[in-house]
């Protein structure tokens, strides 16, 4: 199952990353400081995170966000 994992900063920032499988949310979510995720060979580091969350299928930019 696939869905969009927001990253959500402590300055109120959002990272938003489309097509992520819910383990890698799993992973992300229990990250207690460094927030990182293994993209195909690369891994890619988060400044700090507040919290994640995760949205099943993807979310429609065209309502209005």
């Amino acid at each position: 199952m696939k869905g969009t994992a927001l990253l959500i900063k402590e300055n109120h920032t959002v990272t938003v990353l489309e097509d992520v499988n819910h383990e890698m949310y799993k992973e992300l979510a229990n990250q207690e400081e460094k927030k990182a995720i293994k993209i195909g060979e690369n891994e890619v580091e988060f400044s700090p995170v507040y919290s994640v969350l995760w949205c099943e299928d993807a979310i429609d930019w065209n309502y209005g966000y």
